[in-house]
């Protein structure tokens, strides 16, 4: 199984970065603006639709939301992937925060996307954070 991990700093406080993550109704609004173009949060709180800026979209289920831990887990239902589920984990760091994106997917051959989406993914959750943080 090909797992890629991806992990970047803001300067944004915990507790607020875990507020725009957990919103998972709005990433494409607080959390990866321009990478997320569109989020469309399905009647059932814990299913979305997101549409991606390269025109991909994806069904994703919230698998856990834990406060304590400041840590979500979802998965991609559908697609190419016989298996997609992913974590992503906010932790204190220097001030502002750490953010660790794991995503664990079949078949090995998505790996490459998968890992370009996430480094894309990455590079708008630093910018939009940051915004945030002035």
């Amino acid at each position: 199984m090909a797992s890629i991990r991806k992990e970047f700093t803001v300067r944004l406080a915990p507790a607020q970065v875990w507020g725009a993550l957990k919103d998972f109704g709005s990433v494409h609004q607080v959390l990866a603006s321009g990478f997320v173009t569109s989020c469309v949060l399905e009647q059932e709180d814990n299913v979305r639709t997101v549409t991606f800026a390269n025109g991909m979209t994806a069904r994703e289920r919230l698998v856990t939301m834990d406060d304590s831990l400041m840590r979500l887990v979802y998965t991609v239902e559908g697609g190419r992937a016989s298996h997609h589920n992913a974590c992503v984990q906010v932790v204190a760091h220097d001030g502002g925060s750490r953010v660790i994106w794991i995503t664990d997917a079949l078949p090995d051959s998505l790996a490459p996307t998968v890992g370009q989406m996430m480094d894309a993914g990455a590079r708008a959750m630093t910018a939009t954070l940051d915004r945030a943080a002035g």
